[in-house]
């Protein structure tokens, strides 16, 4: 079956924006690209891959813009992102919001997959291509990783800056304006579309951080997601753990009553997406002790209690194999 993927309709209410600045007809430009445009007041409103991508290659012939994606991201918002863009700013380090982005950008749009990774001496963030799908815009791509170096410039207090920006499309006739927004070496026709940065500058410490924001978003997307991608159970399991975790862990039992099936529906469902209930409960813990020990307003033992483990020993070993290091050397780093 084609991957019939979709995008928030706060992206194409940028592209209106951008186009109604210029005086364009962007009701027209919609109704040619088969949009309705009243789903533009719905927050949660999506539209399919196909018609969004129609409305850029519009849009694009309209305005004669050939740099058109990196001026609709200067249109875009924290709520754009929905609760995403809230939980992005108040991310503790740059780390935490490349995580964040891949955790759950499927909320934003299921037409591509985001990676971040250490590539040798730098850490990279990827936009790879769901293959056999319809493909996004260029003009797409160019917008959100306009919209990425902004955020990470923003938060860095302007410091941030990366070593390489590299694009699948081909170089624009005038590459100026790319140079302006990414100030940074930049290659096109490349393997992949994918920034590049150094690894000290992500694990720095962000001025704007604010760990109970991010996590009270967290729960919010968890919540999203696991009502939007209903056939993703690994996605629900998450949702579910982020819940009840504080209450002690989980059972299976427990978890599989919470998404309404059996243990042995829930087992089932899991290995065919190729994962399992243990794995996901630590990747959980994981995620949500980094988050937790960047705010020193919660002593080891409090972070034990609302990660549900039974006792500090037990937190100390799941850290330590995380980590490789204790939660309380962990916290002594600069």
């Amino acid at each position: 079956m084609a991957h019939a993927a979709t995008s928030l309709s706060s992206w194409a209410k940028a592209i209106k924006l951008t186009l109604d600045q210029r005086d364009i007809d962007s009701n027209q430009l919609f109704a040619q690209a088969g949009l309705d445009i009243a789903v533009l007041q719905d927050p949660n409103g999506r539209y399919p891959l196909e018609g969004t991508t129609q409305l850029w290659h519009l849009a694009v012939a309209a305005t004669g813009d050939q740099n058109l994606g990196l001026n609709v991201g200067r249109n875009v918002n924290q709520t754009t992102f929905h609760a995403l863009g809230y939980s992005l700013l108040a991310s503790p380090t740059l780390k935490e919001v490349f995580e964040r982005l891949v955790r759950y950008f499927r909320i934003v749009t299921d037409a591509g997959e985001l990676e971040f990774c250490r590539d040798k001496n730098h850490f990279k963030f990827v936009l790879n291509p769901i293959e056999g799908a319809t493909q996004p815009a260029d003009e797409a791509l160019d917008a959100l990783m306009s919209v990425v170096i902004r955020l990470c410039r923003l938060l860095s207090a302007k410091s941030f800056q990366a070593t390489c920006v590299k694009f699948r499309r081909a170089a624009p006739d005038d590459t100026r304006i790319f140079e302006k927004v990414f100030q940074a070496p930049l290659e096109f026709a490349a393997r992949e579309t994918a920034i590049y940065m150094d690894a000290d500058v992500i694990h720095k410490a962000l001025p704007s951080a604010n760990p109970d924001l991010a996590r009270h978003n967290d729960e919010i997307l968890a919540r999203y997601l696991s009502e939007f991608d209903k056939q993703n159970i690994a996605n629900r399991v998450h949702g579910s753990l982020v819940k009840q975790l504080p209450q002690g862990e989980p059972s299976q039992e427990k978890i599989a009553e919470s998404l309404h099936m059996s243990l042995r529906n829930l087992q089932r469902k899991l290995s065919a997406e190729g994962t399992t209930y243990k794995e996901i409960l630590n990747q959980t813990r994981h995620q949500l002790a980094l988050s937790y020990m960047q705010d020193k307003r919660y002593s080891v033992s409090e972070i034990t209690y609302l990660l549900g483990f039974s006792d500090t020993s037990s937190f100390n070993r799941a850290f330590r194999r995380w980590t490789g290091q204790s939660p309380t050397a962990y916290r002594s780093k600069p």
